[in-house]
This record gives C-alpha cells, sequence and structure tokens, in this order.
C-alpha cells in the first residue's frame, strides 16, 4: 500500500500506517500517534468510581481526521 498524502503529489512512498478514522494509507511523515486513555466507572450502588488505568491504546490518525477531532475537542470546553 502506498502513503495517499505522498500519491496525491505525486510521491511513490509506502504506507506504515492506516487512519484509524477514515483508513487512508500513511508513510511515517504523514502519519500521527495518539494514545487514548482507557478508563472505566464502576457503579458500587451507592456512587461511581472513575478509574483510568496506566496503559493507554495507540492509535494512528491522518492529519485531515486529526484536525476534526481537534475541532470536537475546542466545541466541547467552550
Amino acid at each position: 500500500m502506498k502513503c495517499y498524502v505522498c500519491a496525491k503529489q505525486g510521491v511513490d512512498e509506502k504506507a506504515v500506517a492506516i487512519c484509524i478514522i477514515c483508513g487512508m494509507g500513511l508513510c511515517l511523515g504523514h502519519v500521527f500517534k495518539e494514545e487514548l486513555l482507557v478508563r472505566d466507572v464502576i457503579d458500587w450502588g451507592f456512587g461511581e468510581e472513575k478509574i483510568a488505568y496506566p496503559k493507554t491504546l495507540p492509535r494512528f490518525i491522518c492529519a485531515e481526521c486529526k484536525l476534526a477531532m481537534e475541532q470536537r475537542k475546542r466545541v466541547e470546553k467552550k
């Protein structure tokens, strides 16, 4: 598989990852790696306990999806 962004620019570069959101093949120069927190909420019947686990889940995304996700985060903060 080839990097989609490079192919659009006329460059022949192999993809090393696939965007988990849109499925675009990406080379090392165009991939972004993010770590997702793993969380749980346990309802004990008399209250909830929120747990954040130490290990994270890696995900690879493209620049377009990264921008889309960041705009969502900006709206949530308002």
